[in-house]
């Protein structure tokens, strides 16, 4: 994960903007399936969103083409669904065609099968590229002068500047101000930790 710099500290809140690399979100169901009958995931890391995590565990995602992603991390805690995010370049590799969807909306999205060490795990669906995005805290929204499912623009400057538009807004009390972007996009501006980004409507 790279974090950049906000080009302004006039907000309420730092603006981070992190590399969300290619991850799975995994009901409790799904775990056990994989894992082991009672099995709990466990930290590796604690991600910058409150009581959000990297697992230390890790599933085999299998394409279409027969071609296998190994150690696809597992975000906790468990959901109740089952949803694998990629980019692009990714789903060309393993064969999908995968659509840009807000995060949970997985409905006539392609489904995957998993391996883990106890077992398979067949995805009826849930494998998408998820759409850019920005969680806010409340305070952050009325600075920024936007609601809950409005969509922004990304400016990131250096070298490889680019503007990142449709950035979806989601809002909420448990949020800290954070973009989310996918591996391609990070890659295309070359985000470093020392990249100014800023937010604009």
């Amino acid at each position: 994960m790279n974090r950049a710099l906000p080009r302004t500290s006039s907000g309420p809140n730092p603006l981070i903007v992190n590399v969300s690399a290619r991850h799975c979100h995994l009901t409790q169901e799904a775990v056990e399936v994989l894992f082991g009958k009672g099995y709990q995931l466990s930290v590796h890391k604690w991600l910058y969103q409150e009581g959000q995590f990297a697992a230390k565990e890790t599933i085999t995602l299998i394409g279409p083409r027969s071609r296998v992603i190994s150690n696809l991390r597992i975000l906790g805690p468990c959901r109740t669904l089952n949803q694998i995010e990629l980019a692009y370049t990714d789903s060309v590799a393993l064969g999908f065609e995968i659509p840009l969807r807000a995060s949970g909306n997985i409905k006539d999205t392609p489904g995957a099968m998993i391996m883990g060490p106890k077992g398979f795990f067949e995805m009826e669906n849930g494998v998408i590229r998820a759409l850019r995005h920005a969680h806010m805290h409340p305070d952050d929204a009325a600075f920024y002068g936007v609601k809950h499912g409005e969509k922004m623009k990304l400016k990131i400057g250096g070298p490889c500047a680019l503007t990142l538009e449709e950035m979806l807004v989601r809002v909420d009390k448990s949020f800290k101000l954070e973009v989310h972007i996918d591996t391609d996009e990070g890659n295309a501006c070359n985000l470093q930790p020392d990249t100014l980004c800023e937010l604009v409507k």
